[in-house]
């Protein structure tokens, strides 16, 4: 069964306590084959991208079975305030 968007964030939520998570599906027919997410969590303090990367992979392990394509974005709460600001 395909993941949805909503399914996505609430398990970032959950899972790695985002304080915030955007969801867009990206495929061509909106059939939940690609994903963007961005992902911001206190817990992407002090860890390197990678390590990142592998949290949010790790997290989504099942629903990343049935996505052809995933791109991620994670941010710290500082980072986000930054980004935020420009």
């Amino acid at each position: 069964m395909a993941a949805t968007a909503d399914q996505i964030r609430d398990k970032l939520v959950a899972e790695i306590g985002a304080v915030h998570v955007e969801v867009e599906d990206t495929s061509s027919n909106r059939c939940a084959a690609s994903f963007k997410v961005l992902v911001v969590s206190p817990q992407f303090e002090g860890k390197p991208l990678l390590q990142r990367h592998r949290m949010v992979n790790n997290c989504l392990a099942a629903e990343l079975k049935d996505i052809h394509a995933f791109e991620q974005k994670t941010l710290t709460p500082e980072q986000w305030e930054k980004h935020k600001a420009q």
